[in-house]
C-alpha cells in the first residue's frame, strides 16, 4: 500500500474558489495563499478531476506515468480509477480502503485509520487538518510567472512523505499540480485537469464489491 501513499497527500487540496486578480496575487504571502486554499477546501463537498501521475524512484531513478479519473467526497470517500497503462482501482468508502488490480485478480483491503492514528494527509482528508497549523509554508522558485509554487513542510514528521509542492494558478487559484517527495528521494507528481466541484456525487460511487474469485489480502489498519 505504500506505493499509493502520495494519493493521500493529493487529497489535501482542491481548486480554490476565491478568485484573486493578478495584482492582488503578487502581493500575497505564502501564508495568505495557503489561507485561501484552506478556505476553499473547507467549502468543497466533492469534486472530480482527470489526473496524470508521474513517479520517479529515488534509488533506481525509474520513471512511471499513469492516468485516470479521481472522485472525492467528504468525509473520507475517494475513488481513483487508473485507466492507463494498466487498469486498477483505489477506493475508500470512508471505513475501508480497497486496492483492486484486475491483472493480478487481487484485492487488498485495509481499514481507514482512526483520527489519532492518521497521518497529516489523512487529517485533511477528513477535514480536520489545517495548513497553517500543520505545515511550514514557503514559496518555491523556477515556475511559470502565471503560477504560485508552495512548498509545504510538515511540522510533525509524516511517514507518508517528506515535503509537498503545490502549484496553483495566480489568477484563479486553481490547483495545477501536486508533488509529494518521500525520504528515499522518490517523487510523485499529480497533474489535474478538467476539475469540477460540488457535482453531487452519490455515495454509491464509492461502494466496492469484491469480484468473485479474487485473491483478497487483508492489510489491516492503514496509516498510508
Amino acid at each position: 500500500m505504500r506505493r499509493f501513499a502520495p494519493i493521500y497527500a493529493a487529497l489535501l487540496f482542491v481548486p480554490a474558489a476565491t478568485a484573486v486578480t493578478a495584482r492582488q496575487a503578487v502581493q500575497l504571502s505564502p501564508q495568505q495563499v495557503a489561507a485561501a486554499l484552506q478556505t476553499k477546501y473547507d467549502s468543497v463537498r466533492d469534486f472530480t478531476a482527470d489526473f496524470t501521475q508521474q513517479y520517479e524512484s529515488g534509488i533506481l531513478r525509474k520513471k512511471l506515468t499513469e492516468r485516470g479519473k479521481l472522485q472525492i467526497k467528504k468525509p473520507g470517500k475517494m475513488r481513483w480509477d487508473y485507466t492507463a497503462p494498466d487498469k486498477k482501482l483505489f477506493v475508500s468508502d470512508g471505513n475501508r480502503i480497497y486496492l483492486w488490480v484486475p491483472a493480478d485478480n487481487q484485492v487488498t483491503v485495509s481499514t481507514v485509520p482512526k483520527e489519532a492514528e492518521a497521518a497529516t494527509a489523512m487529517q485533511f482528508l477528513t477535514g480536520k487538518g489545517r495548513l497553517d497549523r500543520d505545515f511550514t509554508v514557503s514559496f518555491t522558485n523556477d515556475l511559470p510567472a502565471s503560477t504560485y509554487g508552495l512548498r509545504l513542510d510538515p511540522k510533525l514528521q509524516d511517514r507518508d512523505y517528506d515535503w509537498l509542492q503545490l502549484v496553483v494558478d495566480r489568477q484563479s487559484m486553481q490547483i495545477r499540480s501536486l508533488t509529494a517527495a518521500d525520504r528515499q528521494g522518490g517523487q510523485s507528481t499529480f497533474t489535474f485537469t478538467n476539475l469540477k466541484e460540488n457535482v453531487g456525487l452519490p455515495d454509491t460511487t464509492f461502494t466496492f464489491k469484491i469480484p468473485r474469485g479474487a485473491d483478497v489480502k487483508d492489510a489491516g489498519a492503514s496509516t498510508r
